[in-house]
């Protein structure tokens, strides 16, 4: 469903992934492009002095300024949500601006927030380090053993907040059971659901409340863009965040909107043929004797109980996978540093592979305590597979 009425119709809730990315927010102007339009305006003109005072009343009415309404951004918002099934999208400038939003929009001095220590590193220190400046209380819990959330659920818990599957370590835990903890305590459970896109995951159909994403991986898949997105189906909810957006702008301009409305076009396509291949790459490091352990749902290290959920929360296991090496962080160095193919970039979800070492690059900002806790050793490896051949990505990592 469209935010605002001059954007367009609901999508056809019977329409495949791959159709919905393509044909979900489409609408054409009066010039009957055939590609979506590309609104670049800051502004809007208004009919009358009658028709510019009904809109600021109503934004729904039709657009009124790109910093909360834009033609653009709201096919993209449609397309997200309807890919999500989802009612309603709303966008913003990146996946930290759509954690923020929520965080402005949801909480109150005297709050309390349980929250997956498996998250993204800088989603960590935006709760532990900025959100708790505002008399808002955080805890932080293992992603996968349900006891520790239901433990550290209070009367004043506002909302559980995961990322499943988790990045680096690929672990699991069951969105339906944590939705169901989350409701209990009348709280609401988000997911974000950057690492495995709502090609493979639908959190929403498993309870959650609200679905994010960091655009800026897999949705353009090409590494141009940031984006954020925040899917929701309460229409109170819906209009409380859009208030806070309306309001403090953390706008995605047109431009990145319609890079993403293309780039979205082809996801599913990309995310099934990655998955493959790293399932490929998968196959190769576990006969690496260089290799301790491989951190994905395909392989043999993976835990039993997390993979069982894997399998009935996900279509597929998705491109992004760790791996420990012997020699600690000397030897991931020099796996990584002779890399001639793979991307030496902390980015994910490009069409080109890409190799990072997490501890000091996307969670150089955790205390040791804190890696140490999560599992993000020396030795870890962080792969993302993108589209070039399996057995050349191999090839590059070999140490031969």
């Amino acid at each position: 469903m469209s935010t605002h009425s001059s954007s367009p119709k609901s999508p056809n809730r019977s329409w495949s992934d791959r159709t919905l990315a393509i044909r979900a927010g489409s609408y054409r102007s009066n010039f009957k492009e055939h590609s979506e339009a590309l609104f670049l305006t800051s502004g809007f003109a208004f009919d009358s002095a009658q028709h510019g005072a009904d809109l600021f009343a109503n934004p729904s009415l039709g657009n009124v300024y790109s910093r909360f309404t834009n033609p653009t951004v709201d096919a993209l918002a449609t397309r997200i949500a309807a890919l999500e099934n989802a009612n309603y999208g709303l966008v913003t400038a990146s996946g930290m601006s759509a954690i923020m939003t929520l965080c402005l929009s949801l909480l109150k001095q005297g709050d309390h927030i349980v929250c997956s220590r498996d998250i993204f590193g800088t989603s960590v220190g935006l709760f532990r380090d900025i959100v708790t400046r505002f008399g808002i209380d955080v805890d932080f819990v293992p992603l996968h053993g349900l006891s520790t959330w239901q433990n550290a659920i209070r009367e004043n818990t506002r909302f559980l907040f995961c990322e499943t599957p988790s990045n680096p370590l690929i672990e699991a835990e069951s969105i339906s059971d944590l939705a169901k903890l989350a409701h209990q305590a009348k709280a609401l459970l988000i997911v974000d659901n950057c690492v495995a896109t709502p090609i493979l995951q639908k959190p929403m159909d498993f309870g959650a409340d609200i679905v994010i994403h960091s655009m800026t991986k897999f949705v353009d898949g090409g590494g141009r863009c940031l984006g954020g997105a925040i899917v929701m189906n309460e229409t109170e909810l819906k209009d409380q965040i859009f208030s806070t957006m309306r309001t403090t702008g953390p706008t995605l301009s047109p431009f990145n909107a319609w890079v993403m409305l293309k780039s979205i076009e082809t996801l599913p396509v990309r995310i099934i043929e990655q998955s493959k291949s790293a399932i490929a790459v998968v196959e190769w490091l576990e006969k690496q004797d260089w290799v301790k352990k491989v951190n994905h749902p395909s392989s043999k290290f993976y835990c039993p109980q997390q993979k069982k959920i894997v399998d009935e929360q996900m279509h597929a296991y998705g491109s992004l996978l760790s791996f420990e090496v012997e020699g600690g962080k000397e030897m991931a160095w020099q796996v990584i540093d002779r890399c001639q193919l793979f991307s030496r970039t902390a980015n994910l979800g490009d069409v080109k592979s890409s190799i990072c070492h997490s501890a000091t690059t996307t969670h150089n900002r955790l205390t040791q305590q804190m890696r140490d806790e999560a599992g993000i050793g020396d030795d870890l490896i962080r792969l993302c597979i993108g589209l070039e051949n399996p057995e050349d990505l191999c090839q590059d990592l070999s140490c031969e």
